[in-house]
């Protein structure tokens, strides 16, 4: 911040809360490039999710590709209002994502063993966001709120990766339309 520049009250407000809000920064930039990241990895792992058993796995893999570019979106906002920014090199996105990159497996013609990557995928993002929440109750009610709202929704795809892989009743509903994000589209003062 140039010393032009105003301090936005809402920061100093978190600030006198106890919030570090340049670790938070931090964290949220890493969570979103994970978002990110796994975007463009589950798109690549969709496209092989072929063969009888692998078309029918399609449908779920693209809502949680498509939820999690939304997450993407979602935050991002955040990350600039509280004075942060994403970087502005694509290989520097990748290289500071808090998940692991969801590589294709080498025994992609098995859908399992794409399940098995994009559930390992999921369930990094619900200990993230499980962090951002735990960093931002009862000190940043917005970040918490966004960040609560796209932790559900992990958690969802996680289930959902479970179900598939080890034949546990369902709870995937069909969404409205794909990439719908249930939780993350909803304020909580709807």
């Amino acid at each position: 911040m140039s010393q032009n520049e105003i301090k936005p009250v809402g920061v100093e407000i978190l600030e006198k809360s106890g919030l570090d809000v340049k670790k938070l920064i931090d964290k949220l930039v890493k969570a979103t490039a994970a978002e990110f990241t796994t975007y463009y990895y589950y798109t690549i792992l969709r496209m092989h999710l072929t063969g009888i058993e692998g078309e029918g796995l399609k449908e779920i893999a693209e809502d949680a590709r498509l939820e999690d570019r939304l997450h993407f979106e979602l935050m991002t906002q955040r990350i600039y209002e509280l004075g942060g920014s994403l970087p502005r090199d694509i290989r520097e996105v990748a290289d500071i994502s808090a998940c692991a990159d969801a590589y294709l497996p080498q025994n992609w013609k098995d859908p399992k063993e794409i399940l098995k990557v994009l559930l390992e995928a999921e369930q990094c993002a619900i200990r993230t966001w499980k962090e951002v929440c735990d960093m931002t109750y009862g000190k940043d009610p917005r970040t918490y709120d966004l960040a609560q709202r796209i932790l559900q929704e992990e958690i969802e795809h996680e289930a959902w990766f479970l179900e598939l892989l080890y034949a546990r009743p369902s709870g995937h509903f069909r969404r409205s339309y794909p990439g719908e994000g249930p939780q993350s589209r909803k304020s909580k003062f709807e």
